[in-house]
């Protein structure tokens, strides 16, 4: 059984979007964390994070933090549902790379964009124009990062975009890449698990 260390409303909430959409029998843990945007809360003692953030998992006795760590231990571990090619298959190096550039690029261009630091870092606007260049010829030749595929990597991805959609130009290739992602049933679903304590989902 797979615990996920969970605060509402954090990053972690896209993790149980991820154990919904792989069917994995898990159990959610609510933890108390520091928000540093708004100073609230303390870390939790009993969560397993090296920092005491959220997501973090435990599956026996191997515990995963950081989401795309999580997501790579997850969809290697449960690959019946598909979400990510297996080492070996023909688009495993995109897979990675994409992972990668998630945590990489995309985030820290997002919240240069948030923190108003791209008209005065020309480096960081120069990153932050790659990026949503990126997007948008990947999402112009397919409905998905990886073509016609929903991957664990769009989980990521849509769930940042969604998080911070006012980071990014107004598209309507990226809103509608949105739609698709974001209404899909195991979105909907860890949205209505998010607040939830002790739940334990069967496979």
């Amino acid at each position: 059984m797979i615990t996920l260390y969970h605060a509402p409303q954090s990053r972690s909430t896209r993790m149980i979007w991820l154990l919904e959409e792989l069917a994995a029998p898990y159990t959610i843990r609510q933890v108390s964390i520091f928000r540093p945007m708004t100073g609230a809360g303390l870390p939790d003692p009993a969560n397993p994070h090296p920092d005491k953030q959220v997501p973090a998992i435990t599956d026996g006795e191997t515990v995963v933090a950081e989401s795309v760590a999580i997501v790579l231990y997850l969809t290697d571990a449960l690959p019946a549902a598909g979400l990510g090619p297996l080492a070996g298959a023909p688009r495993r190096g995109d897979y990675l790379t994409w992972l990668l550039w998630y945590a990489a690029a995309l985030e820290p261009a997002m919240f240069a964009s948030f923190g108003n630091e791209l008209d005065s870092a020309p480096i960081k606007k120069r990153a932050y124009d790659a990026a949503v260049r990126r997007l948008e010829n990947a999402l112009a030749k397919g409905p998905y990062l990886m073509g016609d595929t929903f991957t664990a990597v769009d989980l990521l991805v849509s769930s940042a975009m969604a998080f911070g959609r006012q980071a990014f130009p107004e598209s309507k290739v990226f809103d509608a890449y949105l739609g698709r992602c974001n209404t899909r049933p195991a979105a909907l679903r860890s949205l209505d698990l998010d607040e939830a304590e002790g739940v334990q989902r069967a496979a």
